[in-house]
């Protein structure tokens, strides 16, 4: 895909350079319009999936710093030790969300299925992502817990959706549908150690 778009923009850019750009007529106008908006469809939907699962991600981060401080002080289960790398597991887990979405987007190329399986993927990031702020801003664990299951269900009703499209898209949701289970039951673990 990088050739096609360097060997296109190298194209237009010799068009803009040559003699003929000051003669244009309305034909090669539009010609040269095209050949630049080609330059730019190149991978649009990736970009604009990766840009929303971005976006979106940073809803996590709408907590004021005594929720934070609330939160860091909470007791732990003793097992809970790599609690560190959960940042990186959530982002292991987003780029392979926002994978999976542009596989099944290509695949479908604006269908109505294909529109209605990124409502979901959008809905599942909102609710993987609504768990940090609602949980800490009720200091509700429970409340945290129940959002992690209606989030795995989610995730598991996306996956058989996804699985009748693309086998490779389904597979790229099992590290969600692996860690969900695991971190519902963190928080849940946590909601004994700290009535």
């Amino acid at each position: 895909m990088k050739k096609v778009a360097e060997q296109k923009l190298q194209n237009l850019s010799e068009s803009l350079n040559s003699e003929a750009m000051m003669n244009l007529s309305p034909s090669d106008s539009n010609s040269l319009i095209s050949r630049a908006l080609n330059i730019l469809e190149v991978n649009a939907p990736g970009i604009m999936i990766a840009i929303v699962t971005l976006l979106v991600s940073f809803g996590a981060n709408l907590v004021s710093a005594s929720d934070r401080r609330w939160f860091n002080q909470l007791c732990r289960p003793r097992w809970l030790s790599f609690e560190v790398f959960i940042p990186v597991i959530w982002t292991v887990i987003l780029i392979c969300g926002a994978i999976s979405a542009y596989t099944i987007w290509e695949i479908e190329k604006g269908s109505i299925r294909g529109w209605s399986t990124m409502a979901l993927y959008l809905f599942l990031e909102i609710v993987i992502i609504a768990y940090v702020p609602i949980t800490l801003q009720t200091r509700n664990l429970r409340l945290g817990t129940w959002i992690g299951l209606i989030g795995f269900g989610l995730g598991v009703v996306l996956t058989l959706s996804v699985g009748q499209i693309s086998q490779s898209a389904a597979w790229l949701l099992l590290p969600y549908l692996l860690w969900s289970p695991i971190g519902s039951y963190s928080t849940w673990a946590m909601v004994r150690l700290n009535p």
